[in-house]
């Protein structure tokens, strides 16, 4: 009988000791919803920091005339549609091209920015950079107007001018020879990138909760 009552002591504690093991094994639908959300998160930081990396190898390439820079501007140029694909799936074909065109034009005036700025033209440096900044305005416009309640026109609009400006600073820098400060300014670029990945990361995932669950 003692035999009996500890056999069965023993099954019974490891019962209860197997439990915290078997449901930690088990993934929630809460978690399995995080997991997507991180899932894209990661997924638009990956787009846009290759935004910036393709941007600043452009502009290593065009300031030194260096032979890679047509593939450079190629591969650069794909990313804006890689993001314009991103966005799809919550807004729209249309949407997503019409993105990728405002940002394709992004970094064509950028290219010219920087063409104009080497060669000292301030004429056509003045008119791109005009224009660059009316492009920066209406991808903001476009933006805040598929999500105006987690992207307002204001807020984007003061986002994408932050983007201008500290792309700019790196171009300068790089031009002058300034190697110091033209990685301070890149690690700029970056930070300030991320942040507005995880800002459009956010306002979609708030905006369409039952795509990730």
């Amino acid at each position: 009988m003692k035999y009996q009552i500890k056999s069965f002591l023993l099954v019974a504690l490891f019962a209860v000791l197997s439990v915290p093991a078997m449901a930690s094994s088990v993934t929630t639908n809460h978690e399995k919803a995080t997991m997507k959300q991180l899932a894209f998160q990661e997924a638009m930081r990956k787009l846009w920091e290759d935004h910036i990396v393709w941007t600043r190898q452009f502009i290593v390439s065009a300031v030194a005339d260096s032979p890679d820079k047509a593939a450079a501007t190629e591969r650069l140029l794909q990313n804006q549609v890689d993001i314009g694909n991103a966005v799809k799936p919550f807004y729209g074909d249309a949407a997503g091209d019409k993105l990728a065109a405002l940002l394709k034009d992004h970094i064509i005036i950028a290219a010219e920015v920087v063409t104009a700025a080497k060669a000292n033209d301030t004429a056509k440096l003045g008119d791109a950079s005009k224009r660059w900044g009316a492009n920066a305005d209406e991808i903001a416009t476009f933006l805040s107007g598929a999500n105006p309640k987690a992207w307002p026109a204001a807020e984007m609009k003061k986002m994408m001018h932050e983007h201008l400006d500290l792309t700019t600073s790196e171009a300068v820098a790089r031009l002058h020879g300034d190697w110091v400060a033209d990685i301070a300014a890149f690690d700029k670029v970056h930070m300030q990138i991320l942040h507005m990945a995880d800002m459009l990361s956010a306002g979609i995932i708030n905006q369409f909760p039952a795509k990730f669950e």
